[in-house]
């Protein structure tokens, strides 16, 4: 008996030590193309929100770490600086509308130094299905329309929605969601004119 409870032990143990051995390997055959098509996802994003008309360096290697507030949220948030010519012109932010209907909304927004809106889009919601998930590319051309719209300042009153006498469109049956994805890409686009300068102090991403 005891033989025997030994013996099946010893063959689940191999059989554990098998399936280990398989599971490392298939990670580590797989590992490297898994990496590439995370970095062509990432560029596919990058390249709906900033032209690569604007800068020539690479944007995921210029990746950096900021946490202020006028982003949404105490949490970190990636940066990512767009060079020139090897100077700085633009920047892209991971950000956050914290004040979304059903919770947070994450976004990613491209502005240059002067206020200049280049592209936005959001990355996760939790917004009300036929409602306030226009704010998704695949719903509506809506997250589009602040592409080419500046900033004038902090008062700047045409960064509201039309119910608020601003320029943006409100969704049908939802205001609250597009006021709150408008009011995160205007703080966005100030905290990127005013703070460009600091950016190459911040510190790096993590390698992943």
């Amino acid at each position: 008996m005891l033989s025997t409870m030994r013996r099946h032990g010893l063959t689940l143990a191999l059989y554990a030590a098998l399936a280990t051995g398989i599971t490392s390997g298939v990670y580590l055959l797989t590992k490297s193309t898994i990496a590439k098509q995370a970095i062509q996802q990432q560029k596919a994003l990058f390249d709906q929100v900033i032209s690569p008309t604007v800068y020539d360096n690479t944007l995921q290697n210029e990746c950096y770490v900021v946490t202020d507030k006028s982003l949404g949220s105490d949490n970190p948030h990636r940066l990512f600086i767009a060079r020139k010519g090897y100077i700085p012109v633009a920047a892209v932010i991971e950000t956050t509308a914290p004040d979304g209907y059903s919770g947070a909304i994450q976004l990613m927004v491209a502005a240059d130094f002067n206020g200049n809106v280049l592209g936005v889009r959001t990355l996760e919601h939790h917004e009300t299905p036929g409602l306030g998930d226009k704010i998704e590319l695949r719903i509506s051309d809506w997250i589009t329309r602040f592409a080419g719209k500046q900033v004038n300042g902090e008062q700047d009153k045409q960064w509201l929605v039309r119910k608020d006498g601003g320029m943006f469109d409100q969704f049908t049956g939802a205001t609250i969601t597009p006021r709150a994805v408008v009011k995160a890409v205007k703080q966005t686009t100030l905290f990127i004119q005013q703070h460009h300068q600091q950016f190459e102090s911040l510190p790096h991403c993590e390698a992943e």
